[in-house]
């Protein structure tokens, strides 16, 4: 008996999709915005860390007592409203440096990758991670600094402004764009440092947890905790290394220089005053709070990548 005939209209599975490889304006302008989103989102909600760690820094006769007294201190002297002071230029500059950080970071490692050919990049895959995220971070710091000025100056003179706006406004008009960048080089000498102690520490960390736990066996849960993990041991390092030019930063920022005084003479002043000693001022709170926050950014880059579908980096890792 012969068989019946197969209709030619039978449903045929569909074949499973495969993603989309982005690439170009599509894809970096996706690595950018989740790089706002991370440091904007992280560093907004550690303002209040951030309040204490720099009042540490620039009064440490007064604010003795640790990062828990500091809290106390600010609390009782000026109410729990002081805690918040600076989040407008916080959360705006760090939107804008995240995007510069994170999405420059992406390009300069591509283009370091295509310079080089894919082996050598591999071989030498460190200095690409620290070329590539100190490139990033000087783009990122034009952006920053002069948010991270009004930030500070609302932080150590309370009564100098209401918020980002009417702070921004009187620095510029009464000082000058000038005074938005006197703290340009020790910005630099803070975040660069930092910048590619962050990067490099967490990829190497990130890489050797990948090889014992292979990404497609631990899933997407698993995945956001390496990132989490890798990141606050790379925020321990990039904490410690940029701490000095962080006290620096804040100190400069926290008054105008005098009438003919130079940034450069302006440091080498604060330098000599803080020794090796009072540079460290504040690195608990400071540990604490970049430990942290850097385990969060890249937790959150990771995972908002892969909400937008930016997948087509190419990763040099072994």
């Amino acid at each position: 008996m012969a068989a019946p005939a197969v209709s030619s209209s039978m449903p045929v599975a569909a074949a499973p999709e495969v993603p989309k490889k982005l690439s170009g304006l599509d894809l970096y302008s996706r690595f950018a915005f989740a790089g706002a989103v991370c440091c904007g989102v992280t560093h907004g909600a550690l303002t209040p860390v951030d309040v204490v760690k720099t009042r540490i820094q620039l009064e440490p006769q007064v604010y003795n007592k640790g990062m828990i007294g500091g809290f106390r201190q600010v609390i009782q002297n000026e109410g729990a409203g002081a805690l918040l002071t600076g989040l407008g230029p916080t959360v705006a500059g760090y939107l804008l440096q995240g995007a510069f950080k994170f999405g420059g970071y992406e390009l300069f490692k591509q283009q370091s990758i295509n310079i080089l050919g894919y082996e050598t990049a591999s071989q030498n895959r460190t200095a690409v991670y620290l070329g590539s995220s100190a490139l990033a971070e000087f783009f990122a710091d034009i952006a920053l600094c002069p948010l991270e000025a009004t930030r500070i100056r609302l932080v150590s003179q309370p009564t100098f402004a209401t918020g980002l706006l009417s702070g921004f406004s009187k620095i510029l008009k009464t000082e000058g764009i000038g005074a938005f960048y006197s703290g340009f080089g020790p910005i630099l000498f803070k975040q660069v440092p930092y910048t590619m102690a962050k990067f490099v520490v967490y990829e190497k960390v990130s890489e050797m947890a990948f090889k014992a736990f292979k990404k497609e066996e631990i899933g997407s849960s698993g995945q956001t905790a390496v990132n989490l993990g890798s990141g606050l041991i790379a925020g321990f390092a990039a904490a410690f290394v940029s701490q000095p030019a962080d006290t620096m930063l804040s100190k400069i920022n926290k008054t105008p220089g005098l009438p003919g005084e130079g940034t450069t003479s302006r440091l080498i002043k604060i330098g000599k005053e803080l020794g090796i000693k009072g540079s460290y001022t504040g690195l608990g709170a400071r540990l604490f709070m970049v430990g942290t926050l850097t385990a969060f950014q890249f937790a959150i880059y990771g995972d908002v990548k892969k909400a937008l579908g930016a997948v087509g980096a190419v990763e040099i890792g072994k």
